[in-house]
């Protein structure tokens, strides 16, 4: 039988100063030395802006997203730590979008690029604080997460088969084997469009299935969960046996930015005997006979009908459209519009050539 969806994740993350954590909570500004004085402040281009971290033109994406596709952004900003980020963020014209980018786990990045300064968070983001509950930097990984937790006795274990990073975990509420992030999440940090920080409570995020209501282009650095106690040895074994499970159902040695469509069920797949596979988007893929399909180079998976891989070198195009055909054979097939997990971002590359849908008779395994 077909295990339902990966379990999820997007965006980038550090362990700020607590006691400022706490001020800027109250309310009270979080002080430091910007290099631009506010009565001086004009919007500066990302090339006029002095940082600490590193600033590229015309980067290609590719190379950061797990599907290996994707055009340049007009800029991409490595922010040292959160100061750095802070610092920019206020600097940087207001009309330059800005687009928060993590492991690059859970996204498309169309051909043509994104028009846009893209953050990434790297190791001044990533690290983990263990007391009575979990810290943990927006760029530190759900998997290192969950180990390190354990390690303490400490209960993360449904982090461990999410790929990508914190801060993305937190945007899409990501979840595994019936348990999310809502249900674990205290608070999280996050910077606005204007360098500012914030502190804002679990509740004020409204997470749902798949979806926050963290704004546009707020940028995510720090997450803190309620962790209950544990014996390490057994949350270990526990995370071993999910794995085991993953990789039994699941094509984790392709190239794939995990489950491709949200289950119209509105629920992730517990992973125990007595889940339900209705309702569940690889099913309704699968009863579609599109376990296999392919156009050019991008595939659903033979393995589980929700993984879209590339397969043989596919474009950002012909992913995207291979998904745009499944949505729409679905449809016809069951009435079921299927939602995009994945995000897709960027400009499409005009005239792109979209190669026609092969189907044919393939394996379960």
């Amino acid at each position: 039988m077909q295990a339902g969806g990966r379990c999820l994740a997007l965006s980038g993350g550090t362990a700020p100063d607590r006691g400022a954590s706490r001020a800027a909570a109250e309310g009270r500004a979080h002080s430091r030395q910007s290099p631009i004085s506010q009565a001086t402040h004009t919007a500066m281009t990302p090339d006029q802006i002095q940082t600490r971290g590193t600033l590229t033109p015309q980067k290609p994406l590719d190379s950061l997203t797990w599907l290996r596709v994707g055009g340049p952004a007009d800029w991409l900003f490595q922010p040292a730590d959160e100061d750095d980020l802070r610092d920019f963020l206020e600097a940087l014209d207001p009309e330059v979008p800005v687009f928060p980018m993590g492991v690059g786990s859970n996204l498309i990045v169309r051909d043509g690029g994104i028009r846009a300064v893209v953050i990434r968070l790297g190791r001044g983001f990533n690290g983990i604080e263990i007391s009575d509950h979990i810290t943990a930097g927006a760029a530190a990984l759900d998997a290192h997460v969950a180990r390190k937790a354990a390690d303490a006795g400490r209960d993360l274990t449904f982090l461990r088969t999410i790929p990508g990073s914190i801060g993305g975990a937190v945007r899409m509420n990501a979840g595994c084997y019936g348990t999310y992030v809502a249900d674990h999440l205290i608070e999280i940090v996050a910077i606005d469009r204007q360098g500012q920080r914030h502190i804002i409570p679990a509740s004020d995020l409204k997470l749902a299935y798949r979806q926050s209501q963290l704004p546009d282009g707020m940028v995510v650095t720090e997450a803190r969960f309620n962790a209950p106690a544990g014996d390490p040895a057994a949350l270990h074994a526990r995370m071993e046996d999910q794995l085991a499970r993953r990789d039994a159902t699941q094509p984790t040695k392709e190239r794939s930015a995990g489950s491709t469509f949200r289950n119209p069920a509105g629920f992730s797949s517990t992973g125990r005997a007595d889940d339900s596979h209705e309702l569940k988007a690889w099913k309704v893929i699968d009863e579609a006979g599109l376990r296999g399909a392919r156009m050019g180079g991008a595939q659903m998976s033979p393995k589980h009908p929700n993984f879209l891989i590339n397969a043989d070198g596919a474009t950002a195009t012909e992913l995207e459209a291979l998904g745009e055909e499944v949505r729409k054979r679905v449809l016809q097939a069951r009435g079921i519009s299927l939602q995009w997990e994945i995000m897709r971002v960027g400009e499409a590359t005009p005239g792109a050539d979209v190669p026609a849908l092969e189907l044919g008779a393939v394996s379960k395994e």
